[in-house]
């Protein structure tokens, strides 16, 4: 059980890797993200410098390359706290992609995506939680430092066997922000369009 662990977690890296914004954006002959706007190879930075189809496209990917790896594993009856070392990996590919010089993004929607075989309804909780605090402030970074710092509680109330895996990956996503909280407490952090 263990290979077996390690070797999804190695194939979770490699999906994590493949950059979403990166190659829809060469597909599209749209800029590299990592090259303009706030450099950041995701869903919301696609959106600044394109539209909201090809952003949705971006984010559609991202979200499936964190639940592939995560559901082939639960099916699999791995244990729940590998299945978060196994989600952790994902994200991990996703902020530094092996294929793109170690140049990723900060893995919300990856995140997401691992944590959306624990049910439906933590999925929409969270969703509910960003679309609620981007419309509120503006701030696609807040939105999505406050979506995971709730996401242990909402696994917490639903299903309390998941809480450890859920910390591991919202202590990454978090430090992952650590510009971006630096950037919104002295008023630099840019905002984004929720119309």
């Amino acid at each position: 059980m263990l290979l077996l662990t390690l070797s999804i977690m190695i194939a979770a890296y490699l999906i994590g890797s493949i950059s979403s914004a990166i190659l829809i954006c060469k597909v599209l002959n749209l800029p590299d993200p990592r090259t303009t706007g706030s450099q950041n190879p995701g869903a919301t930075n696609v959106l600044r410098m394109s539209n909201k189809l090809t952003a949705a496209t971006v984010l559609f990917f991202d979200i499936l390359k964190g639940t592939i790896p995560v559901w082939s594993a639960y099916f699999l009856h791995i244990e729940p706290i590998y299945l978060g070392f196994i989600g952790v990996a994902a994200c991990l590919g996703h902020m530094y992609p092996v294929f793109f010089n170690f140049k990723g993004g900060k893995a919300v929607a990856t995140a997401l995506g691992t944590l959306l075989p624990i049910g439906l309804g933590l999925g929409l909780l969270l969703i509910v939680t960003w679309v609620g605090v981007a419309k509120l402030t503006k701030y696609s970074s807040l939105a999505a430092i406050v979506t995971v710092s709730m996401a242990p509680l909402y696994v917490f109330l639903l299903k309390p066997l998941y809480v450890y895996p859920t910390l591991m990956l919202s202590a990454l996503i978090i430090f992952r922000h650590k510009g971006n909280i630096i950037r919104l407490l002295n008023g630099s952090e840019s905002k984004i369009s929720t119309k």
